[in-house]
């Protein structure tokens, strides 16, 4: 029951005559701040990653399906993972797909460029980094994230399937947090494809003979992903032989 030295706003209610003084919720609406580093607060950081968050959803909901491909930024035009990377861009547009990257160069460009080469949608997720990541000329639509949570959440959502090029520690983050997902049923399984024996071998053999034999991984788990040295195959693999055009 409401009192004389009960106030109430919102949610919130403040009884007895030591009560922390609530202002009007419009009041405090309309007044100026004195100090604005309230900006930098988590309750204002949580609207920021909510905004983020809508952008997001309103932006990609209405792409159709995409795969989502992931690898260094590290290597330039000419390079057999930038062109093996265009190759997959390129196959994937010709199927129907958006293709979905970081946005950035290397690899991330060399799969933009292929699949707007053909024609296709070529999404670029792009993130603020102390040194400002260039956005690659072949992105033709951008979304812009400061939250890395925020922006692998959008590659994962709308994607069919993931295509993994040899990368640093990005990627391997992608790779394994995507395998994490599947594997724990947090999302419906999607294939995912690693291109590059060579690079990848060593890290197989690692987990076969280090996680699997120590009972830590299931041999099967190891059938989550596959690994091939072809553009084509890994067009194939992603997409289970559906073609949408």
């Amino acid at each position: 029951m409401k009192g004389k030295n009960t106030v109430r706003r919102g949610r919130l209610t403040a009884r007895g005559p030591g009560r922390a003084p609530l202002r009007p919720a419009d009041t405090g609406l309309l007044r100026r701040p004195e100090d604005p580093g309230f900006v930098h607060s988590d309750p204002w950081r949580a609207l920021r990653i909510l905004g983020e968050f809508v952008d997001g959803f309103d932006t990609l909901a209405r792409v159709g399906p995409a795969v989502s491909v992931f690898g260094s930024a590290r290597v330039r035009p000419g390079h057999e993972c930038y062109e093996a990377a265009r190759a997959v861009g390129a196959g994937l547009a010709r199927r129907g797909y958006a293709v979905i990257t970081g946005a950035g160069p290397g690899v991330m460009e060399g799969a933009n460029r292929g699949a707007a080469e053909e024609g296709g949608l070529s999404i670029g997720c792009n993130i603020e980094l102390p040194h400002e990541q260039e956005v690659n000329p072949y992105v033709n639509l951008l979304i812009d994230f400061r939250y890395f949570f925020v922006r692998k959440t959008m590659f994962v959502k709308y994607a069919v399937g993931f295509v993994v090029f040899p990368g640093g520690f990005g990627t391997l983050d992608e790779l394994f947090e995507a395998l994490t997902l599947i594997q724990t049923g947090k999302v419906d399984s999607f294939p995912v494809v690693l291109f590059g024996t060579r690079y990848w071998s060593g890290l197989v053999d690692w987990v076969r003979e280090q996680a699997v034999a120590e009972g830590l991984l299931a041999e099967e788990e190891l059938g989550l992903f596959k690994v091939t040295d072809s553009p084509e195959e890994i067009c194939e693999l992603v997409t289970a032989g559906r073609q949408l055009r």
